[in-house]
């Protein structure tokens, strides 16, 4: 069997109203397959105003705005409409991105017509929780998550450091890669714009420790801010910028007055945002991969990120960066003042960085997914 034979159904939670790490690399993924004769439909909610227009064929599935959180939808389900559009695309395998109501029946559906079902882990959404004071629900969604995935017939994670989790909780038997890839045409150091710094009222001086991505809470915006106190407390010079928005924005820019905020950013615009930092800092703990520490990387940034999944797979501690105990403020200011006070040092592990971030081609990394489908057809198909 050949990759332009596959016929995927994919299911979304979010495939394009809200722009983020994975749904950009969904997208990614469904061009790539598309470019090698390959088809593909896709099963995600839908809004007026996407947040940008969706790779390949959308097939619109009810969904709910989630309460406290707007921006995102909720799947409810499998409408008849959506059922007969499956039926009709007759699929030979089935992928879903996350464990919400709509991806448990389309795997229902699935395993009922013996199809092979892929999933993919985008987001640690047990770890979630412990963002809105409901910790204590974590065991319940893991055991959920675990049902749904041991229903699948194979299990991919964008990074060696989440797929360890993954196999420590149990949430499957067949657990393999699917890393990310970073677009060199847009990050590159070449990028950096000292005009543009200048813009923010940056001197080229100054050092410039950068956050990228959603400002969300979960995106540990409490730790950044309280590393940034202690800095400030001990008299480390240096300047803050923040790329992106998000419904936490006003209380970040209450919590760190004079900080820059260059908003949501896309593309070139992104590659010159991040290039023009020193120093990324990463204190998240939730994310799967870490888009915005390659990013960096290839930017030619020394990150410090916090020592999770994810980063934990791209940063080489002491050598492209500094991998910190999460929540550790003090060692996260340390490793943040040895940046700002050592040039040198800033250089040789933001060349190091540059240098590993040349290992993620996208297309390279998305024909892995492909022979994961086309393995999973000749098993099932083996089996049958």
């Amino acid at each position: 069997m050949e990759i332009s034979q596959l016929r995927i159904a994919l299911f979304s939670g979010n495939y394009n109203y809200v722009r983020d790490g994975a749904n950009q690399a969904l997208n990614r993924l469904v061009d790539y397959l598309l470019r090698q004769g390959a088809q593909v439909r896709v099963y995600a909610p839908v809004v007026e105003n996407p947040a940008f227009e969706p790779t390949g064929t959308l097939i619109p599935i009810p969904s709910m705005a989630i309460p406290n959180r707007k921006e995102y939808r909720f799947p409810l389900g499998l409408s008849s409409r959506a059922r007969r559009d499956l039926e009709a695309f007759a699929p030979n395998v089935l992928h879903v991105s996350s464990p919400d109501i709509t991806a448990h029946r389309a795997v229902s559906w699935a395993r009922g017509r013996h199809l092979p079902i892929l999933a993919s882990v985008h987001t640690r959404f047990e770890t979630y929780m412990r963002y809105y004071g409901l910790g204590f629900t974590e065991p319940l969604i893991e055991a959920i998550m675990r049902r749904f995935y041991r229903r699948c017939d194979a299990v991919v994670a964008p990074s060696e450091s989440m797929a360890e989790v993954l196999r420590k909780e149990r949430m499957g038997f067949d657990i393999s890669i699917w890393s990310r890839g970073v677009d060199r045409a847009i990050f590159h150091p070449a990028r950096r714009d000292p005009a543009w710094r200048h813009a923010f009222g940056i001197a080229d001086d100054e050092v410039v420790i950068g956050f990228l991505g959603r400002l969300v809470m979960e995106k540990g915006l409490d730790v950044f801010s309280d590393t940034m106190d202690e800095l400030r407390r001990h008299g480390v010079p240096h300047r803050v910028l923040v790329v992106g928005d998000g419904p936490a924005r006003n209380w970040l820019t209450n919590r760190l007055p004079g900080t820059a905020f260059a908003g949501f950013q896309s593309g070139a615009d992104l590659g010159r945002a991040v290039a023009s930092m020193d120093v990324l800092f990463n204190p998240s703990t939730t994310e799967t991969f870490g888009n915005v520490t390659l990013e960096a990387m290839a930017c030619g940034l020394p990150v410090v990120a916090a020592a999770a999944t994810g980063s934990e797979s791209l940063v080489d501690d002491g050598i492209s960066g500094r991998l910190i105990t999460p929540g550790a403020i003090h060692q996260f200011a340390q490793a943040l003042r040895a940046y700002i006070e050592q040039p040198e040092l800033r250089l040789r592990h933001g060349q190091a960085g540059e240098a590993r971030s040349r290992d993620f081609d996208w297309d390279k990394i998305n024909h892995t997914v492909a022979e994961t489908y086309l393995r999973l057809v000749r098993q099932r198909q083996g089996h049958g």
